[in-house]
Formats: structure tokens, sequence, C-alpha cells
């Protein structure tokens, strides 16, 4: 998985410090989609794992494979 790059700016506030940030729509996207990606991983924790054989053998028994 490629480390993604962000190029945030920042908005200060009058003591200089750092208010707010600006990303582009594309970077802002990335990282709800990552947010939700990980929302579904915690979510799923708890379910029962399942071998890469089991589930080629449901795929051809659904006959996706």
């Amino acid at each position: 998985m490629a480390e993604k790059t962000l190029n945030p700016q920042y908005v200060l506030d009058k003591s200089g410090k750092k208010a707010f940030v600006v990303l582009s729509v594309d970077e802002y996207e990335s990282l709800l989609e990552d947010l939700q990606d990980l929302s579904v991983i915690a979510e799923r924790r708890d379910e029962p794992k399942v071998s890469l054989e089991e589930f080629e053998q449901g795929l051809k028994a659904d006959g996706l494979l």
C-alpha cells in the first residue's frame, strides 16, 4: 500500500498559532475513504476468520469462481 502524501495549508489565528487546515478536495475525500475503511475493519474485528481455501470453496459453490 502506497503512503499518501498530504499537502496541508494552515490558516493562522491572530497570535500566529495554527487554527485551521486546508486540504485539496482529493486529499480530503481520500482521508474520508480511509476513515470509512477503518470503521468497517473495527466493526468486523470479532467476525470469525475464514481460510483462503474455505473462501474459494464458497465462491465456487455460489458459481462465482
